[in-house]
């Protein structure tokens, strides 16, 4: 099994997307690369354009090659519905449309489902099942909050086992701080977690203490009880740009040191990047 994380926050956009190659088959997980549309009060900087413009062609060429595509949640950051070519031919596994979603996502759904219904090769609801590809299984959880309520609707995790290797994605929970989010963890015991982290660069007023306290203890709990080779924290918490003050002690990388590249935290960057503080350009941006 491989585990390519193809874009994410610590890489310069609003992203989860992982490629998974395992039993001959390709998996890719929420091909979805986004911006934050407003930061500090200014817009997207040409560096990060640049990143999402280069990382979206790297999602659509992992993604030409994929047997099966996971839609974990309908946030314009983990799916794309105005590219249904991308889901010609795929079996695809989504979060249901209608059941345990919000308004919000019931609605994206619909334009996502209407969008590639006539492309996909076949389109199955994922939530809490369990699906067989020859040697290599995928395991579901039940719909659960997006983070430490329900306001944002709800994801599924999965699972990804091959030949003894476990894989989790564990989609957008907010560092875990529910005892549902963490029990899937410590009940499916994986090699290596993707885990979008605690949205540390909303705190304290529209991420709650009570939720990071939550989310800090349940990530160490999930490294004592499950010791993962890999916990990587990434996606919401890197955009905080001083998020390493929660991490301390605790034994958590983010997705580009995981890939072996340089860190590249351009959202948490975006006043640097205006006042030309940080010495990249878009021609830089890999």
């Amino acid at each position: 099994m491989t585990v390519e994380i193809i874009a994410s926050d610590s890489l310069g956009v609003r992203s989860m997307a992982t490629c998974v190659e395992a039993g001959g088959l390709t998996f890719i997980i929420d091909p979805g690369v986004a911006l934050g549309p407003s930061r500090y009060g200014l817009p997207p900087h040409p560096v990060e354009l640049a990143a999402k413009e280069r990382l979206w062609r790297r999602v659509v060429e992992r993604a030409e090659r994929a047997h099966v595509v996971v839609i974990t949640h309908y946030h314009y950051d983990h799916h794309n519905p105005k590219e249904p070519e991308l889901f010609r031919d795929k079996v695809l596994l989504i979060k249901d449309p209608e059941k345990n979603i919000n308004r919000s996502q019931r609605g994206r759904a619909r334009f996502f489902l209407d969008a590639v219904r006539e492309v996909a090769r076949e389109i199955e609801v994922a939530d809490g099942r369990e699906f067989d590809f020859g040697s290599v299984r995928l395991l579901f959880s039940p719909a659960q909050p997006h983070g430490f309520t329900s306001r944002l609707g709800y994801v599924l995790q999965v699972l990804i086992e091959e030949g003894g290797k476990r894989f989790l994605y564990t989609s957008d929970i907010q560092g875990a701080p529910l005892p549902e989010h963490v029990d899937f963890i410590l009940d499916t015991r994986p090699d290596i977690i993707f885990m979008d982290g605690p949205a540390t660069y909303l705190y304290p007023v529209r991420f709650s203490p009570k939720a990071l306290e939550a989310s800090l203890e349940h990530i160490s709990l999930i490294l004592d009880r499950v010791g993962p080779e890999h916990l990587i924290v990434d996606h919401h918490t890197t955009r905080d740009i001083n998020y390493m003050r929660w991490f301390k002690g605790l034994r958590t990388i983010t997705a580009a040191r995981f890939m072996g590249r340089e860190e590249m935290f351009l959202e948490a960057w975006r006043k640097r990047l205006y006042r030309d503080e940080v010495g990249f350009s878009p021609e830089q941006v890999q």
